[in-house]
């Protein structure tokens, strides 16, 4: 977090900080004892569109405005079976970062009129262009033209499919964010997982059952008695004839196919986010899949983020969780973005206002180059109980039957026994694999004998694989199958060989229908459920093939197969070169912001007690009109590793100095050891002839933004940089807070709570904190994290004229192009060393040969065991 040294009188700076601990603390205290003050909603019903009978239907409806003038709107809605009562907190988020929110509850639930049609474009696509039309006549809502309202469209699971198919009908959408959802229904309840074959797959049942019923439930109070309840009286026959009979309902088929957002994906041209979990038994990835596909071929800026949960549940390491909420089907409305129960909930929202704050204010178009969240991020699951997720992000988005982002890598594979199984007479009696909904068994418990019963399920094993292999997409298999029938449905899932018993990682399964001549082989290439995992350093890896699961309907005929390998391997996803990033916490956002300031002022406090007593090393007047010298600074860590060897450069007044190299080069390492936030093994560190340690005194005149800002969220941008500032124990007219004000360029929202923020609105914030006092050196870490082109380019002239000023900028990035327009002057390091060090032009860089190609050819050099000369800069 942002750091700024404090005043040289300790007795001043220990008053300073412990009044920052009493506010901290109080804040604490009451954010415990007082709950969240709601604004109150504008509520109304809306007329929309009547049903088929004639019956005149009303939406029930709730209207949240942000404090101020025009702002762009949200349109927001339920998962099935909830009601606009689950979307409050949502809602008030939105309003208090800006937007005018309309939040209601869909035909056919709650207090709404009508009834469900399952998203028909008819009826509830309908509704929500009538909606939008509503947004239009509000004076409050921002207009890009007359009668077209600046607004996004979110929603998770049913309504995650409403965003996406009115932004495919209605192109005044200028935003969406669809989560957990499908891209076509059909194919969500008829799921094949064989490449190439068009047939659909065994029905989905359990989860066809969980809707039907939370329709049927829905309607307590209908004195009608019907067995459809609030169910549309025609669809809803024909899904009781697909969980009745034996066979694939075309008509059904057809019908769910038009009820979904592929047919109009083409038309869709709105920014879209889209988000899906890797516990998921309703739309797994394959569905985020296709619909990202879609819209990229459309050539739509897309963003997709893949989480450890979704409608079974979350993804932990030893405990369940289920996922469900009160009123739908089981993880339905629980998974949804207003109350998803989650780990990473807290983190979801943030992104979502960070989508929504590079889209709907937008200063430019949206493009694939500029998108507000990197093209794809995901997480690998809780290595054990209470540790966050690793995440990861790519700049491109790699379609699941690519073999993700570094394509397949082939795993032996060979038969465990006999391949041959049997399909018992009526399906009797069923595998079970997981409960749908029910949330996901604990990662360590083996649930195999459930899954492989005897006879009926047939085994192959990978060898012990001789390293770690990282798995982010969709592995694949393929068979030869010969039958005794004419249809042959497996199942076909992937589970680690434990001691304890195989355990299943994502706790899906691959179902597999195809047509077959009896007696005859048919070669089919399986897709495995998509996910991540790691997969271990002598670890094995069994894929189990079953005929039957409980989840889905398979035919009473009772047959034989003979699965053979095709080829024998198994193909997974290569780790791609993914760039790693902060994972999601456990913990909710504002925890977070509190513990951080307060673990923060509780390390201040024992450093002024202790470390600060201490001038470990001499004060160089030959130095004192040199702003930054660093002299062979060396740091190992417990494990042994070094992160920094033997490290040495100087940053002179009047440059801007990047520090470059690739992650884990040491540059953040180095620069915590020059802000004394961690101490060297060796070397030495000064500012202005003045040494750097734990609270020395000449931290006063460094300002810093490292690893990421930090901010109390309760408070505003304002009132964070005033408390900041105070806690320095210097006086306000020494801050310089209009020129820290401009700087950040938030304009209104420095009066809103910090929780509001985007993480590009929080990092320039970050930034005008590190300059509060206008330091003599001011280093920046990664500052252009989470910031769009325009805020970027809006940054090169101003440090630029910081430096011109006689103050010295230095920067750590990894992003090359800006370096070169920003810096006069680079430091590169790789492994924890220098490899070399000068102005722009004295590392290489010159006509027709950019900083990007010194740059790799440099560490090219080093993998090489090149030697190289630092040049000093001058």
């Amino acid at each position: 977090m942002p750091h700024h040294a404090r005043r040289s009188s300790r007795s001043l700076a220990r008053r300073s900080a412990l009044g920052m601990l009493v506010m901290v603390l109080g804040l604490i205290l009451s954010g415990a004892a007082m709950p969240r003050a709601q604004s109150t909603p504008e509520t109304m019903r809306i007329q929309v569109g009547a049903e088929p009978d004639g019956t005149e239907v009303d939406l029930d409806v709730d209207i949240y405005r942000p404090d101020g003038g025009e702002a762009p709107a949200v349109l927001i809605s339920h998962g099935f079976g909830g009601e606009k009562g689950d979307l409050v907190d949502l809602s008030q988020t939105l309003a208090d970062a800006g937007y005018v929110v309309l939040a209601y509850t869909a035909r056919g639930f709650g207090e709404s009129g009508g009834r469900v049609h399952l998203n028909d474009p008819d009826f509830e696509i309908a509704d929500a262009q009538v909606l939008i039309d509503t947004l239009a006549d509000d004076e409050q809502v921002l207009q890009d033209a007359p009668g077209d309202p600046k607004v996004g469209v979110v929603g998770g699971s049913y309504s995650g499919a409403m965003a996406l198919m009115t932004a495919g009908v209605d192109e005044r959408v200028d935003s969406v964010v669809a989560q957990i959802t499908w891209n076509d229904l059909a194919d969500a309840f008829y799921p094949q997982a064989a490449a190439d074959v068009q047939q659909t797959g065994p029905f989905k049942k359990l989860w066809a059952s969980a809707f039907y019923l939370s329709a049927l439930t829905s309607s307590a109070g209908d004195a009608s008695g019907s067995l459809c309840g609030r169910f549309d009286p025609a669809l809803c026959e024909k899904f009781k004839g697909a969980m009745e009979g034996s066979e694939a309902d075309a008509d059904l088929i057809a019908e769910l196919r038009t009820h979904s957002p592929a047919p109009t994906l083409d038309q869709v041209s709105a920014p879209t986010y889209l988000v899906q979990g890797m516990s998921d038994s309703l739309f797994g990835l394959d569905q985020a899949d296709a619909t990202a596909t879609a819209l990229l071929r459309a050539d739509v800026p897309v963003a997709v983020n893949w989480f450890n949960g979704g409608h079974d549940g979350q993804v932990s390491a030893s405990t369940p969780s289920d996922g469900t909420e009160d009123g739908g089907p089981p993880g339905d409305d629980g998974a949804t973005l207003a109350n998803e129960p989650t780990d990473e909930a807290e983190e979801q929202t943030q992104d979502v206002l960070t989508w929504l704050e590079g889209t709907l204010r937008a200063e430019q178009p949206v493009t694939r180059e500029n998108l507000p969240l990197p093209a794809f991020s995901y997480v690998m699951p809780p290595p054990s109980s209470g540790q966050a997720a690793q995440a990861f992000t790519l700049d491109a988005y790699p379609a699941l039957a690519s073999g993700g982002a570094g394509g397949f890598t082939s795993l032996p594979l060979a038969p465990v026994g006999p391949t041959e199984l049997v399909s018992p007479p009526g399906g009797v009696p069923e595998a079970v694999t997981s409960v749908p909904g029910l949330g996901s068994v604990p990662a360590d418990v083996s649930t195999y004998a459930l899954s492989a019963l005897p006879g009926q399920s047939l085994a192959f094993d990978t060898e012990p694989l001789t390293r770690e292999v990282l798995v982010a997409g969709a592995p694949q298999v393929s068979f030869d199958v010969t039958s005794s029938a004419q249809t042959s449905t497996l199942f076909v899932s992937l589970w680690e060989v434990q001691p304890g018993g195989p355990v299943l990682p994502r706790k899906l399964v691959a179902p597999v229908k195809v047509d077959l001549t009896p007696g005859q082989s048919e070669r089919i290439v399986v897709a495995l459920p998509g996910g991540t995992w790691s997969m271990a350093t002598g670890s094995t890896w069994r894929v189990l093939v079953s005929a039957t699961d409980g989840t889905f309907r398979v035919s009473p005929e009772t047959r034989i197969d003979d699965v053979q390998l095709a080829q024998p391997e198994l193909l997974v996803p290569a780790e791609a070169e993914a760039v790693a990033v902060a994972a999601p916490s456990r913990w909710d956002g504002e925890t977070i912001g509190v513990a951080s300031a307060l673990a923060a002022l509780l390390v201040l406090l024992a450093i002024l007690g202790v470390r600060a007593r201490t001038r470990p090393h001499p004060v160089l007047a030959e130095l004192v009109d040199v702003p930054l010298v660093v002299n062979g600074l060396t740091k190992a860590y417990a494990d042994g590793h070094l992160a920094v060897d033997d490290v040495s450069w100087r940053a002179e007044k009047g440059q801007v100095v990047g520090l470059l190299g690739p992650n884990g080069a040491g540059k953040t390492t180095t620069l915590r050891m020059v802000m004394g936030l961690i101490a060297q093994d060796s070397g030495t560190v000064h500012v202005l002839g003045q040494p750097v340690y734990a609270g020395a005194p000449v931290l006063q005149r460094v300002g810093a933004l490292v690893e990421g800002p930090g901010a109390l969220p309760h408070l505003t941008g304002r009132d964070n940089l005033s408390a900041y500032w105070a806690a320095t124990g210097r006086p306000p007219a020494e801050a310089r807070f209009d020129d820290a004000l401009t700087i950040a360029a938030l304009g209104d929202a420095v009066d809103r709570p910090v929780k509001s923020y985007s993480h590009g609105m929080r990092q320039r914030l970050g930034i005008a904190q590190a300059m509060l006092g206008m330091p003599e050196v001011l280093i920046l870490d990664e500052p252009t994290n989470g910031l769009d082109p325009p805020q970027i380019a809006a940054m090169r002239p101003m440090l630029k004229q910081y430096a011109q000023a006689g103050r010295t900028v230095v920067i750590s990035s990894h992003l090359l192009a800006e370096v070169e327009m920003t810096c006069s002057h680079v430091v590169v390091m790789h492994a924890g060393k220098v490899l070399a060090a000068g102005s722009v032009h004295d590392v290489g860089v010159a006509e027709g040969r950019n900083l990007e190609s010194v740059f790799l050819s440099t560490i090219a050099g080093a993998a090489d065991g090149a030697e190289l000369n630092a040049v000093r800069p001058r």
